[in-house]
């Protein structure tokens, strides 16, 4: 009876392209979360806020040089450039530099092995995460940290999460290919 009502309330869909990308095994919540509001194009960004009535300027905090959309602030804002490159360097390089957001979920999903896919799934989402946060931390507070400082938190982070996890299957050889 119970799972009769439970289905009628929430019907079941067809799973999403992307859902590995958001939702895996060993993943952290507020990473996923942050990247599955994302990858919805639902984080409140300034050109939907002025869409939204707000009388703010839809120039991105970040670089002032074009609109702040999520492909923009979290793909190809200048600022963000030198965090992705690092990000590169340890997770092999796309073949061309993302332009939107379908290019990076298949750049992630196109790695060839399942360590290098979980390495990718994981700086991409501390990346958007943190970019999301020094573009808060920006707004709100007027704090303006340089991209290698946002790098580090996020180097210091992903370190963290590989060590913690160095037990599991799949984490055990990540510390050494992020740090190569």
């Amino acid at each position: 009876m119970s799972s009769t009502t439970w289905e009628r309330l929430r019907p079941k869909q067809e799973v999403k392209s992307w859902v590995d990308v958001v939702w895996f095994k060993g993943a952290i919540p507020k990473l996923s979360f942050n990247m599955w509001v994302a990858n919805y194009d639902r984080l409140p960004t300034r050109s939907r806020l002025v869409a939204w009535g707000l009388p703010i300027s839809a120039n991105c905090p970040l670089c002032s040089n074009y609109f702040e959309t999520r492909d923009h602030l979290l793909l190809s804002c200048t600022y963000n450039q030198a965090i992705w490159r690092e990000v590169f360097s340890r997770c092999n390089h796309p073949v061309a530099p993302f332009t939107n957001w379908a290019e990076l979920l298949s750049w992630i999903r196109a790695a060839t092995s399942s360590k290098v896919r979980l390495l990718r799934k994981l700086a991409t989402q501390l990346v958007v995460y943190h970019l999301w946060k020094q573009r808060n931390n920006l707004i709100h507070n007027q704090i303006s940290l340089p991209p290698a400082t946002v790098f580090r938190n996020i180097d210091r982070e992903l370190r963290n999460i590989i060590s913690a996890r160095r037990h599991r299957k799949g984490y055990a050889s990540l510390m050494v290919m992020w740090l190569r």
